[in-house]
């Protein structure tokens, strides 16, 4: 673990947290995001969704059970720092194979700590999620305030280009089960693992694989994965999607119910400060039942005639440029669009994750329904 110094925390719009740094020397830039899990501080700081984001911790101590290979949802780090209350470095937990901090040390990410993170939390939830960063206290406030403007906003972002694998690579060989080809945008380790646990046959693909490479070993359905920037910097995949909705099911999460919806024409906006954490309560609204859901996102989906949000709980319709489109799920913290059902073609979203781990699993049957429409189509 690297000595503690002074630092701080710096937001585009002026505002000001100080702290010691803890982790690996900065700075650190990017746009400034809250997630609200108690648990999967290192699954975060590796879900690629994060990209290009400093992540700020609601829960107040963080490291308390150290860091571990199977805590990965990816094979580095993809957060650029680290932002906590009290971080701690303890190694003595069962499953702990590295202290918290030493991790982020040798992984070369950014980490404050003694951070007001309530006091930063509420802010955001005020002003906005904002490009920020976070410096020793020997750098002046004016030259760390230019280096945020120089940072590129979130908006307008393509960032699955930067996350995306450079080649094909196949999972759960063997048996009979369905194979899936995945648009690669930055999939998290457990949505594989979820999805071979099931029988599955996965390729991973980069994200800028044309319709023709994606249908070239005929699978049983697309899969469009989780990921970080704006869907509408993503207009290459969505033309890639149009060729594809109709011809094979297809079914998104999380930045993949985005693309699905842009592809379908729907538009997306970007959230205030967006949802990110373990506890969000979404209504099924073809079983009725309320799950509480882990979600990472920036971006949501345009309801019907131009709503950003829907007023009651009943499916209300999209007509699309592939037939009809009805709402699935809605969050019940905001209102948003949280899946959709294509009607008149096999396929449908949903906008949060339901292989999330550590964190609820209210919504894991979401593969099993999507398996069975597979086989279904």
């Amino acid at each position: 673990m690297s000595q503690r110094r002074d630092g701080y925390v710096l937001l585009e719009d002026g505002t000001r947290f100080d702290g010691e740094l803890c982790g690996a020397d900065g700075p650190a830039l990017g746009e400034v995001v809250f997630t609200t899990g108690m648990s999967g501080y290192q699954e975060s700081m590796t879900d690629p969704s994060f990209a290009g984001q400093l992540i700020a911790f609601t829960y107040p101590h963080i490291g308390n059970y150290g860091a571990s290979a199977a805590a990965m949802e990816s094979d580095r780090p993809w957060a650029r720092a680290a932002i906590m209350r009290e971080a701690g470095n303890r190694e003595d937990a069962p499953t702990a194979e590295h202290g918290w901090l030493d991790w982020l040390t040798d992984c070369g990410v950014v980490a404050i700590s003694g951070v007001d993170t309530r006091s930063l939390v509420r802010h955001i939830r005020d002003a906005g999620a904002m490009r920020g960063g976070v410096f020793a206290a020997s750098i002046a406030e004016r030259d760390a305030a230019e280096q945020i403007q120089a940072e590129p906003p979130m908006a307008g972002q393509d960032l699955a280009a930067v996350v995306t694998p450079s080649q094909v690579s196949h999972h759960g060989q063997g048996g009979d089960g369905p194979r899936i080809a995945v648009i690669d945008t930055g999939i998290k380790g457990s949505m594989v693992r979820e999805l071979v646990a099931r029988g599955a046959h996965v390729s991973l693909h980069p994200c800028a694989s044309s319709a023709e490479q994606l249908l070239d070993d005929d699978p049983d359905a697309i899969f469009l994965a989780n990921g970080p920037g704006d869907p509408a910097a993503l207009d290459y995949i969505v033309q890639t999607l149009r060729r594809l909705i109709g011809v094979k099911p297809v079914w998104g999460i999380c930045l993949g119910h985005q693309l699905l919806c842009r592809a379908v024409g729907l538009e997306t906006f970007k959230l205030p400060f967006g949802h990110r954490g373990a506890n969000h309560p979404v209504k099924d609204l073809q079983t009725g039942k309320v799950e509480i859901t882990s979600q990472n996102h920036g971006f949501a989906a345009v309801g019907p005639g131009g709503a950003r949000t829907i007023d009651s709980d009943e499916p209300v319709r999209w007509e699309t440029d592939f037939g009809a489109a009805a709402l699935s799920h809605v969050n019940l913290y905001d209102r948003t669009v949280e899946g959709l059902e294509l009607l008149d073609v096999p396929g449908g979203t949903v906008q949060y994750h339901p292989e999330a781990g550590p964190g609820p699993h209210d919504s894991l049957y979401l593969f099993d329904r999507f398996l069975q429409r597979i086989a279904a189509a």
